[in-house]
């Protein structure tokens, strides 16, 4: 066994061992973001701060990007994003620098309202003023929805879709674009897939591990010589009733939000999945400080 392969051996050993240990999950309290509408999949601005979520109602439809400032110690009313459109938006992902964010959407392209949810980019100009958003072409997007993109190590791009050539129901994909602007498309592979659906991949920062959303609860995942494998899917503290949704991972790595329905009258509600409940995330908004990612 070559040395290579046994750090990664021992790596792969400790992130299934953390999977396996125990995860303290509370829920992420918001006045004034909190509603009885179903918050989910939330997104920090690495630039300002800015919490980004989508909205939608009691039974999950009507998907809307929403964002807040921290103003004066507290969140402001959340409003729609800059560049809200006609149709559905959802899943809204800045890249770790902040000068772009990826969403999906069902507004127009071309002139001709979309049937199925495309991924598209918005880009920051110099000025970090947010520029027109735009449809990532074929083969990225297919004649069938795609959600959730990533990006992940290797300069990928991950996402969920149903398209051909997959393992199962849905399926996890990936996406680089080449030197020339060419984008290049392929399978996740059988470490993450199925033939049950798995929809949606949240990398970590530092590419060793990520969560895994699929149809039977969130997994954690990690690197390894032969690609990405389930290392062990998360316990009772997380997957409570098959809800959990739009993970998000710190930026060190060491806790993550998603979503789940909490019942009643509260519907979707964003809790936070801590290993040390002594770690400073997610951002909160006090007086005198702005929040960061």
């Amino acid at each position: 066994m070559g040395l290579r392969t046994m750090r990664w051996l021992l790596a792969g050993l400790a992130y299934a061992a953390t999977a396996q240990a125990t995860t303290i999950v509370t829920r992420w309290n918001l006045p004034g973001i909190s509603s009885p509408l179903w918050e989910s999949h939330p997104a920090i601005d690495p630039m300002t701060g800015d919490l980004w979520f989508v909205r939608s109602g009691k039974d999950f439809s009507g998907w809307r990007i929403m964002m807040s400032r921290c103003r004066a110690g507290h969140w402001s009313r959340p409003v729609p994003m800059p560049f809200a459109g006609t149709g559905l938006d959802a899943d809204p992902y800045f890249t770790p620098d902040g000068r772009s964010l990826y969403f999906i959407s069902s507004r127009a392209s071309g002139g001709h309202m979309r049937t199925a949810l495309d991924i598209w980019r918005a880009q920051r100009d110099a000025r970090g003023q947010w520029k027109a958003p735009e449809r990532l072409p074929s083969p990225v997007n297919s004649d069938q929805a795609e959600w959730f993109p990533r990006s992940g190590p290797g300069g990928w791009l991950y996402f969920g879709s149903r398209r051909l050539g997959g393992f199962g129901k849905d399926d996890i994909w990936r996406a680089r674009q080449g030197p020339r602007g060419q984008w290049v498309v392929e399978n996740a592979g059988a470490g993450l897939n199925s033939p049950s659906a798995e929809y949606e991949f949240q990398p970590a920062p530092d590419g060793r591990w990520g969560i895994l959303a699929t149809q039977d609860g969130l997994y954690r995942v990690v690197m390894t010589p032969r690609g990405w494998q389930r290392q062990g899917k998360y316990g009772p503290e997380v997957n409570v009733n098959g809800t959990e949704i739009g993970p998000l991972i710190s930026p060190k790595g060491e806790s993550f939000l998603f979503s789940r329905d909490a019942g009643g009258q509260r519907s979707g509600e964003l809790f936070i999945a801590h290993r040390d409940t002594s770690i400073d995330w997610p951002p909160q908004c006090s007086k005198g400080s702005r929040p960061r990612a």
